[in-house]
């Protein structure tokens, strides 16, 4: 029997965020059992804690989705610390917990009492093809007069971001991927002034057999605020909202570090806590 707990992320109330599944001891379990565990959760991501192999993390995590492992991803990254420090995890700093994972090493800490990552910087920035850009503001059923901004911020799950002109146009979308290999993160300004009020309005669209939605994404909302921010379209600290079209209520906080850096955060509880037999 392994450790294990299921963690709600980026809210404070279970049910509204987005749950991840942490087996606390993956030593000893193969690739295949693994991924044959993360299968049968059939959540988004599932998560494996090993003895760091890196002698400047903490811990190291794999992170699998029902269909394949990811390098990094957000709210698993969150999802797994918080699971670690609850089991009693101990960092080797005060101040900051570093993570390995398949993209090398990531440092969280606690901004106002929230564990945040410092996002990652993208592998892929910049404009997309015309090819790309017409196939996907199809698929997305958006409209010439709807889109402001459309980039690669890709920081590894294959972002194409798109920024629309209102809440309502993307609350209204009702995409339908073509692509296994991109995935599709559309965002809208809401024109909130009260910083305890979401300034930006995220979706995360992916093909898996279908056009599936993510609830409350992680990698995407830093992906997004190192867009967004570059180019001057918002100014971090900011606070960001995803799932409300899903019934959700994600809450992302983005809060600016040193030089350019941002760091990523939200609250996270814990559902499930117990054993599981792998």
């Amino acid at each position: 029997m392994r450790a294990f707990k299921q963690v709600d992320v980026f809210t404070t109330h279970l049910g509204a965020g987005n749950p991840v599944a942490v087996v606390l001891d993956g030593d000893s379990l193969t690739d295949d059992e693994m991924a044959r565990f993360a299968a049968w959760t059939n959540l988004s991501e599932t998560t494996f804690v090993l003895p760091p192999t890196d002698v400047g993390a903490d811990y190291r995590v794999r992170i699998f989705t029902p269909n394949q492992e990811l390098p990094f991803a957000g709210h698993p990254t969150i999802g797994t610390c918080h699971a670690w420090l609850e089991a009693g995890g101990q960092p080797a700093s005060a101040d900051q917990i570093v993570q390995q994972c398949g993209a090398g090493l990531v440092t969280l800490r606690r901004i106002d009492g929230r564990l945040a990552f410092e996002t990652p910087p993208c592998t892929r920035r910049g404009p997309v093809s015309d090819e790309l850009r017409t196939t996907m503001l199809a698929d997305l059923g958006l409209l010439p007069g709807q889109v402001v901004d459309v980039a690669w911020a890709d920081n590894g799950p294959g972002w194409f971001a798109v920024l629309v002109s209102s809440v309502e146009v993307l609350r209204n979308l009702t995409p339908s991927l073509s692509s296994i290999e991109v995935k599709a993160g559309v965002a809208a300004l809401t024109g909130a002034t009260d910083p305890a009020e979401a300034a930006v309005e995220v979706r995360a669209f992916f093909y898996a057999g279908g056009t599936r939605e993510d609830p409350v994404t992680g990698s995407l909302n830093g992906s997004v605020a190192q867009w967004l921010v570059g180019n001057g379209t918002i100014a971090a600290p900011y606070l960001a909202s995803q799932g409300v079209s899903m019934g959700r209520d994600g809450r992302v906080h983005v809060t600016p570090g040193d030089g350019e850096a941002l760091w990523v955060g939200g609250d996270a509880v814990t559902g499930v806590d117990g054993t599981v037999a792998l």
